[in-house]
């Protein structure tokens, strides 16, 4: 039998839309973060061991708060760094470079800690729903790899999952019949308008329209260990190319490593479908409605009023 799943948690973004660390800010009604939840509804689904990424200038604020009260959580918790020299042989950080270098490089640092085992990876400010743990373990423990990987992703309608408050960063995606992916492309600024939903596209020169019912990827998926090999392999063509035209800015995302492994047919992905709603904190004025949303849960026996792990 092989190695049970690992949950990740990428928990390293600068949060410069939020005006903070977002990963820490308390959410429920405990003081817990948006993590906290997370990981219950993780070991509910089956997952007893959970590797969190953050860096270094935030780990003292990050273990003086979440990691405190993880101390109490029955899953074992594994810690992995993502810091901005953590580069392969030969290359170095662009001067003035601040920006974290992307999804696919967070799980990448994580590499040791993942330990061989199939893994789900998420962001840490997002609320995903119970039932999205319980899919995505279901089919990590079935997932097998021939002459091709075989993954997985649990998507969200578009509509849920953008924002008030200002544009949010989507992987929009198109499935078959079959309900495998068939393309999936990052777009960085999708908005709200009063006529629908938009996002930027052509260098900033022109709006496109997308339904509310669009598919999105919210960066919950499920890999096999080889998926880490392909991100390693890729990630020196990434610096020498799109990190040279963007150095500042450019990032090594998941979505985009996902899409060039579909065009290469070298893997594919099970498309996962969740019913619960998906709440986050892209920016301050996004906390209210989620603080609101995690104490009707609670009120409602969701979650334990006495506390996540006491």
């Amino acid at each position: 039998m092989g190695k049970k799943p690992v949950l990740v948690i990428m928990a390293a973004g600068m949060g410069s839309r939020y005006g903070g660390l977002k990963q820490v800010d308390p959410v429920g009604p405990r003081g817990e973060a948006i993590m906290d939840f997370s990981l219950y509804d993780a070991y509910e689904a089956g997952f007893e061991t959970a590797v969190i990424i953050i860096k270094e200038a935030i780990r003292e604020d990050f273990m003086s708060t979440v990691g405190e009260r993880l101390k109490k959580c029955p899953m074992e918790i594994r810690y992995a760094y993502q810091e901005l020299d953590h580069l392969p042989q030969g290359f170095c950080v662009p001067e003035g470079r601040t920006k974290p270098w992307g999804t696919s490089h967070a799980v990448l640092c994580a590499k040791q800690a993942i330990d061989g085992a199939p893994f789900a990876v998420l962001n840490a400010d997002d609320y995903y729903g119970k039932s999205a743990f319980s899919v995505i373990y279901g089919a990590l423990l079935g997932l097998k790899d021939d002459e091709m990987d075989h993954y997985c992703m649990v998507g969200y309608h578009l509509g849920n999952t953008v924002t008030e408050h200002g544009s949010v960063a989507r992987g929009i995606c198109c499935m078959d019949a079959g309900h495998k992916l068939t393309v999936i492309r990052e777009r960085l600024r999708i908005e709200k308008y009063p006529g629908g939903i938009h996002y930027l596209e052509d260098d900033g020169q022109s709006w496109t329209d997308v339904p509310a019912d669009t598919l999105v990827s919210m960066n919950l998926w499920g890999f096999t260990p080889g998926f880490l090999e392909k991100v390693e392999r890729g990630f020196p063509e990434f610096l020498r190319t799109l990190a040279v035209a963007n150095p500042l800015k450019g990032e090594y995302l998941l979505p985009s490593t996902v899409q060039g492994l579909l065009c290469a047919g070298q893997a594919d992905v099970s498309v996962l479908r969740s019913p619960d709603r998906w709440y986050g904190v892209t920016y301050a004025a996004d906390k209210p409605a989620v603080v609101a949303a995690l104490r009707g849960m609670t009120e409602r026996g969701l979650y334990p009023a006495s506390g996540l792990w006491d």
